[in-house]
Order: C-alpha cells, then structure tokens, then sequence
C-alpha cells in the first residue's frame, strides 16, 4: 500500500477534521465561561436537533465520498462532475426544504427533549439563528465528498480552515464582544458554513466550467445511476438515523438526571466528538483509498490498508482518551468554571477509553465500507448495535438514573458496531471483482 500518500491525506484529514471539534468546543468555552450555565445546557439540548437533522442528511457526504472514489479509480471524470452535480443539486433542493419547515422542527424538537424553560430559551436562540445555513451545510458535505473521493486533501484543510477558523472568530466576535450569548454562538456557526460552500465552489469551477456542468445535465437523471445513488443514500440515512437515536437519547438521558449531569456529559461528549474527527481523519483516508482499490480489483491493497488503518486508528483513540484521563482537571477546566461540573467529569472520565477504543475500530470499518459503498452492511451492524447494545442497557441507566449505566451502554454501542463491521470484512474481501494482477505490500 502506498503509506506515504495514505498518510500525506489522513494527515490533512485530521487537521481538518480537527477544526469542527475544536470549533464546538470553543463554542462550549464561551458559553461555559458566562455567569449563567444554562446558555451551555441550551446549546446542548438545540445541538441534538441539529444533529437529528443534519446528520440524517450525512449521506450526502458518505454516499459521495465512495462513488467519486470508485469512478476516480477508473480515470472516469465524467462520472466524477455528474455525481458532484447531482448531489449538489439535491444538497441546495433539501437545504431549502429544511428551511421552509423549520418552525415545525423547532417545535417538534423542542417538546421532545427535556429542559428547563432558562435551558430552552437559550437552546431557541441558537437554533433560530443557525437554522439559516441549512443549504450551505448540506453542500458543503457535497463538496467535501468530493474532494475526499479525489484525494485532494489541501482543499478539504483550506475548505476546514474557512469554515471552522470563522467560526472561532466570530463566536468571540458575537459572544464575547457583543454579548449575543447562545444566538451568538448559532449566528457564528451559519456564517462560516457560508464562508466555507463560497470557496469550494471556486475550487470547483476551477475544476469544471459551468457549460460543461451544462452538457452533463442532459444525462444527470439515467434510471440506474439514479437507483443505485438512492438505494446507497437509504442504507447511510438508516445507519445515521440508529447513530441518531443512540446519541439523542443519551443526551435527553443525561438531562433528566439533572442540569449539572447534562453539563457533565455535554463536556466528556465534546471530547468524544474531538476524539471521533480525529480518528475520522485516518477513517476518511482510508474510505478514499478503499474506493480506489476496490474499484481496479485490488485485493491485496485492501488488507494491507485495513491492517494499516486499524493499528493507527486503535492507538490514537485509546492514547486519546487517556490524555484527558491522566489531566481531567486541566482540560476540562478550560472548558467550563463551574467546579460541580468538572467534579462530575472526573468520576466518569474514565469512560472514554473503552469508548474511544471500541469506537476507533468502528470508525475505521465505517471509512471502508463507505469506500466499497456497501451500505448495507452499516445499515445492518448500527441497527443490531441500537437495538442489542446500547436501548437494553441505557432504558436501565434511565429507570435506576444511573450514569455510569448509561456511559456502559455507549460503550455497548461502539462495541456491537465494530464486531458487527468486523465480521464482515472477510466476505467483503472475498467479493473484490480481481481486475489486476496482485502485487505484494512493500
């Protein structure tokens, strides 16, 4: 396998990846370091509508990423643009839509999640303020589905320096200088993701002209085509709405417990989203490669990429999660000012190494079969993970108000997701069309 390049695109994977933690933990910052905790807890409660929205529609990014690859492989460009456009189109056509219901998602939303009126409040100002980059959030997963497919790892870390570099800026901006409080923070992260479609787009027309874009349009809606796209965008909308369910409960969870355990599990779930994009980085790279070498038949390449990937994604997710172990008060004493919470932190930080360990490997699988577009098998192993692993144990957490109990069956789910995935790798392999003569892993 070629480690050098791999390496070159995870590297440019991870540092863009890192920006939208970083950014959200920012936001925390700000947030947790106002006089009144409930700005925080609110932002927390609005975030899990965001994610329910927005995370139902990562297939966009998903399904990009693994068809573009394949028809990179192949030297096929003309299917590279009309992917692109056909996704894109249908980025802006649903971004729209999102916007146009978005009284009924806030209300829907807000009535299903518990929180105190303060709580709620500030979570409705943050919301009513991101809502509106609904449609540049959608195509920029388009356009970073492409550039992910084609390698191009420079543009992904400037797109992610744009998107997430604003974001820091103007939550100082519209929190700290202006006093915008949770609007702030939600008005912040609208604008950057604009910030961020405007300079793909350039890369883009760099790229392909707009009449050439045109002359494709003619064969953008071909009934196969079109099928596969959406039988692969069903499977990825199944997969993330179980992700969905398993988060979302988590956090409405953790707010029955209290305001000051929803504060606490907002934070070591900061660190676990830090630690997902991280991994990510090595999960992307690989579902691009993945691609690639599936679709010259390359058998060999995919081992060697799987045991590549999986030893790397391994070491970083445990050695992740002990960093914030060994330091708990010092990290997350940047976080927030409030002693209470970072006491709570400390008696279950230890969580994040079966968490972050188990879930590393799961990342990584995630990437390859993204890479293959086998959308089925992440549909099936994130339903058997919901259902068997983490529902079971976290409707106990919830009956007892355990938090312990509920941190378990997080780690259940990340556990039941990487088995599952993992036993499905040696019949993956087994179905690589061999289009080439294998050639051994220097």
């Amino acid at each position: 396998m070629e480690r050098n390049r791999f390496l070159r695109l995870a590297i440019a994977n991870i540092i863009s990846n890192l920006m939208v933690p970083l950014a959200g933990i920012i936001d925390t910052a700000f947030l947790g370091h106002l006089s009144e905790i409930h700005y925080l807890a609110g932002v927390a409660i609005a975030t899990v509508i965001f994610n329910m929205v927005y995370w139902s529609f990562g297939f966009l990014r998903m399904g990009t990423t693994g068809l573009i690859a394949q028809a990179h492989g192949r030297g096929d460009e003309r299917t590279v643009a009309r992917i692109l456009l056909r996704n894109g189109l249908l980025a802006v056509v649903l971004g729209a839509g999102i916007l146009l219901l978005q009284l009924p998602i806030r209300e829907v939303g807000f009535w299903l999640l518990s929180a105190a009126p303060d709580v709620r409040l500030s979570g409705e100002a943050f919301y009513n303020a991101r809502i509106w980059g609904a449609p540049v959030v959608l195509l920029n997963y388009v356009l970073l589905g492409y550039f992910l497919g084609c390698g191009q790892g420079k543009r992904v870390v400037v797109l992610s320096l744009v998107g997430n570099g604003g974001n820091i800026l103007l939550d100082y901006w519209f929190i700290r200088q202006l006093g915008w409080a949770s609007a702030g923070a939600g008005a912040a992260t609208a604008l950057s993701q604009g910030g961020m479609a405007i300079v793909g787009l350039t890369y883009v027309l760099r790229d392909y002209t707009i009449p050439y874009f045109g002359q494709l349009s003619r064969h953008l809606w071909e009934g196969t085509a079109i099928w596969a796209t959406i039988r692969l965008n069903r499977d990825i909308l199944i997969r993330t709405f179980s992700l969905l369910v398993s988060f979302s409960l988590f956090t409405n969870w953790s707010s029955t417990f209290g305001t000051d355990i929803l504060a606490a599990n907002t934070l070591l779930l900061q660190v676990l989203t830090l630690a997902a994009y991280f991994i990510d980085g090595i999960a992307f790279a690989t579902e691009s490669f993945a691609g690639q070498f599936y679709a010259v038949g390359n058998r060999t390449q995919l081992q060697a990429l799987l045991r590549w990937g999986t030893g790397v994604s391994l070491c970083l997710g445990v050695g992740f999660a002990m960093v914030f172990v060994v330091f708990p008060s010092f990290f997350f004493g940047f976080m927030t000012q409030h002693e209470p919470v970072i006491v709570l932190v400390q008696g279950y930080v230890g969580w994040l190494i079966p968490t972050l360990g188990l879930g590393a490997i799961a990342f990584l699988l995630d990437g390859y079969f993204l890479g293959l577009t086998a959308g089925s098998a992440l549909r099936n192993s994130t339903i058997i993970a919901t259902l068997l692993g983490f529902l079971p144990m976290g409707i106990l957490a919830y009956t007892q108000g355990s938090t312990h109990l509920l941190w378990l069956a997080m780690t259940l789910f990340m556990g039941g997701r990487a088995v599952t995935l993992g036993l499905r790798v040696p019949a993956s392999l087994a179905q690589v069309p061999l289009r080439i003569p294998e050639k051994s892993v220097s």
